[in-house]
Parts: structure tokens; C-alpha cells; sequence
């Protein structure tokens, strides 16, 4: 079969409500991870020889797709910071803009020329956050904590799989102090979307991925917020980072949260698209 009359076919069996780019993105990725077809071989029109197997998987697929499931569940996979992470329902897919929260705090501890710290994730989900510091950071000391039995199944495979040296904890922060201390930093991206903001989300998202760890009460979106930083304020030992991830609706909330704790060069980051999207703090 000539393998640009394939994708074609598969552009058009694509029904979602989304632009042509992203469709035709999409289709790619499902012939590249299906019938290893590339981009090239689509503008080369190559000829492909394509079983009753293939065609019944490439089938399933776009029914999965045309139900919004999003396609790193339908494959099993996402790419965080330079490394694939198995994904599943019971997990957030990571999002790109968090890689610049692991960004930030490995260069925090390269510009102090800190070696072997002690690092914490709350919330720690596939382990993305955890597991690439773990790796990006010599000699780190990495805790993950999260309340999902579920997820942590998914971050221990994760770290399995990349060799990465991280103790996983299940724990609600909500209602527990962080479990370790002497701590260098402690890092997290927690639930921070509110139920309002709900109806404007794609299906893709609110309907497969897990609501507890995507959505807050609109009664108290910075509830987490107040945890992890009044705990951090404890376990962390003094010129301690505190960086989380934040809705840019709630930056200036959650920088007066750290400094009414007495943190010090409280700062809200933005993000590359120039939304707020870090905030963070140092225990004095």
C-alpha cells in the first residue's frame, strides 16, 4: 500500500474536534508506533506491505482516539525531559511546562555547587519530577510522596525502568507531615485547577485523566498550597528551596502563602509562554 494513501486514510478516519495539524500529528505518531511508517516514508510515498493485524490495531486505535483518549494513554508512553515515563489513568500526563520546574531546581543546586541533596516530591504522580532529579542531579537523595497507591505503582515502574534511585512514600499531605526531613529542597506540582475552570478543559483531559490530582475546590484553590509550604517550612534545613508549580491565577496568592511562613526571595517565575507558573521560596 503506498504509505501517503495510508495516512491520508487515516487523517480522514480522525474525527476529532481538532485542527488538521493536529490531526495529521497524530496520525504520524500512530504509523510510526504502529507499522513503522516515518514522516518521510509518507512524503516519499513508500510502498508498505500492512497485515490484517496492522489494520485491526491502527482501527483501535482511532476508535480510542475518537473517544478522547488522549494518545500517551493509548500507548502507554510520554517523553519528560529527554526520557520516556510509562503513563495509565491513574497518573497525570506530564506536561512540558513542568520540565521547567526541574529545570529550576537543578540549577538551583548547581549554581550552590551543593553535592548529594536531599529532595522531596509531593505528589510525585509517574515520578517525572522525582526520577529526573534523581538522574539529572548528582549524588541527589530523592523521596516521592503521593496519596494514589495507584500512581506509585506507576512511578516505581518508572524508575525501574530509567535506573533511577528515588524512596517512594504514600502519603496524604493534607492530613500528614512530610515523612523526611533534613531536606534540601521540596518540590511540587499539586492539584491546582478548579472545578470551575472544568467546562473549558478538552475532553481528553477531563474525561480519562485521574480528578484527584488535577482539580481543587474553588472554596480553596491554594489548599495545598498551605500544606506543602507549612510543612516544607519544617522539614527543610535553613537556605532550603521550596518550589511549586502554581495556576497562574493564583501566583500572588501563593507567594503571600511562603512569605507570611517567613520564607525569604520569595519569587513568582514565569514560564516560557510568559505565564506565572513557579513559585518559589528559601527557609532562612
Amino acid at each position: 500500500m503506498n504509505s501517503k494513501v495510508l495516512f491520508n486514510d487515516l487523517v480522514k478516519a480522525i474525527t476529532i474536534d481538532e485542527s488538521i495539524d493536529e490531526i495529521q500529528t497524530i496520525a504520524y505518531i500512530i504509523l510510526e508506533n504502529t507499522v513503522a511508517v516515518s514522516r518521510t516514508d509518507v512524503f516519499t510515498e513508500r510502498e508498505v506491505t500492512i497485515t490484517k493485524a496492522d489494520h485491526n490495531a491502527i482501527k483501535n486505535i482511532v476508535e480510542r482516539i475518537n473517544d478522547y483518549e488522549p494518545l500517551q494513554y493509548v500507548f502507554g508512553e510520554t517523553e519528560f525531559y529527554g526520557r520516556k515515563f510509562k503513563v495509565n489513568s491513574s497518573v497525570l500526563i506530564p506536561r512540558p511546562e513542568t520540565e521547567e520546574l526541574v529545570a529550576l531546581v537543578k540549577d538551583h543546586f548547581n549554581a550552590l555547587n551543593i553535592s548529594g541533596p536531599r529532595i522531596v516530591d509531593i505528589g510525585t504522580g509517574t515520578g517525572c519530577i522525582s526520577i529526573s532529579l534523581a538522574l539529572e542531579i548528582p549524588g541527589a537523595k530523592v523521596f516521592a510522596t503521593d496519596i494514589s497507591v495507584e500512581a506509585l505503582e506507576t512511578a516505581r515502574y518508572n524508575a525501574t525502568a530509567l535506573d533511577a534511585n528515588v524512596d517512594f512514600l504514600n502519603t496524604d499531605i493534607l492530613f500528614g507531615d512530610i515523612p523526611v526531613d533534613e531536606l534540601d529542597a521540596v518540590v511540587s506540582n499539586p492539584p491546582y485547577v478548579t472545578f470551575s475552570e472544568k467546562p473549558t478543559m478538552k475532553n481528553n483531559v477531563t474525561g480519562f485523566e485521574p480528578s484527584v490530582a488535577l482539580f481543587v475546590s474553588d472554596e480553596d484553590p491554594v489548599i495545598f498550597y498551605r500544606a506543602i509550604a507549612g510543612k516544607a517550612f519544617k522539614s527543610l534545613t535553613a537556605g532550603g528551596l521550596l518550589a511549586v508549580e502554581i495556576n497562574e491565577r493564583f501566583g500572588l496568592e501563593v507567594a503571600k502563602i511562603l512569605t507570611n511562613l517567613g520564607f525569604t526571595s520569595v519569587r513568582i517565575v514565569n514560564d516560557l509562554f510568559g505565564k506565572e507558573r513557579i513559585v518559589k521560596g528559601l527557609r532562612p
